[in-house]
């Protein structure tokens, strides 16, 4: 390794430790967020927090889980990398971290407007890790097997939906979607590595691999 190639190593491991301490100090801060009365959120925010940890409380009960927590984190927590995410959530491995994909079929037949026909509908939402690559291929196969062949392949292109879209189908604001208390009855399923017991209490289906 010339001097040219030591000096690049050893600046980006530099810029690699700076990432960590700062990531290290939101943690810090997001831990004391309720107690920083200059940091904590509007009284208006909390209420609509409050409102949505009850409702989610409540579904998440009624489908037989009772071990569950809820996190708030720092504003910047997705520029994190996987491991401070881990950290802060209390996750056993970065491969627990997964996320709901609102995803809009741009090829439904024109009739097919809403999530009516779970079977054939115009959105589904998807849970997969953050660790995978999400699958659409394997997404339209699964919905072509689904439907027993009865509707053509071509008829299934699952997209990421629009913000907007997603705000109004599921009543959460980007980068906060949960597959559970949703605001419209959206067709649920999840890869087959991810386990969630609402999901399986209420016959969600898991397709295998929906990530690649």
């Amino acid at each position: 390794m010339d001097d040219g190639e030591g000096m690049e190593t050893a600046a980006a491991e530099l810029e690699r430790l700076q990432i960590e301490i700062l990531h290290k100090i939101s943690i810090l801060e997001s831990s004391f967020l309720p107690q920083n009365s200059s940091a904590a959120p509007s009284p208006s925010l909390l209420v609509d927090e409050n409102e949505t940890v009850t409702r989610l409380s409540t579904i998440l009960q009624s489908g037989g889980v009772n071990d569950f927590c809820f996190k708030r984190v720092a504003t910047d927590y997705y520029d994190w990398p996987l491991e401070s995410r881990r950290d802060v959530l209390g996750a056993s491995s970065v491969d627990h971290l997964c996320k709901s994909i609102v995803l809009v079929n741009t090829q439904a037949a024109s009739n097919i407007l809403d999530c009516s026909d779970p079977n054939n509908s115009k959105y589904y939402v998807v849970v997969v890790q953050y660790t995978a690559r999400f699958n659409a291929e394997a997404v339209k196969q699964f919905l072509y097997s689904l439907n027993e062949g009865k509707i053509p392949k071509k008829r299934f292109n699952l997209r990421l939906a629009p913000e907007e879209t997603s705000i109004k189908l599921t009543g959460f604001e980007h980068n906060g979607v949960t597959c559970i208390g949703m605001k419209t009855n959206i067709p649920r399923f999840a890869d087959t590595i991810v386990y969630c017991p609402v999901l399986e209490a209420r016959k969600v289906p898991v397709p295998n691999e929906l990530h690649s």
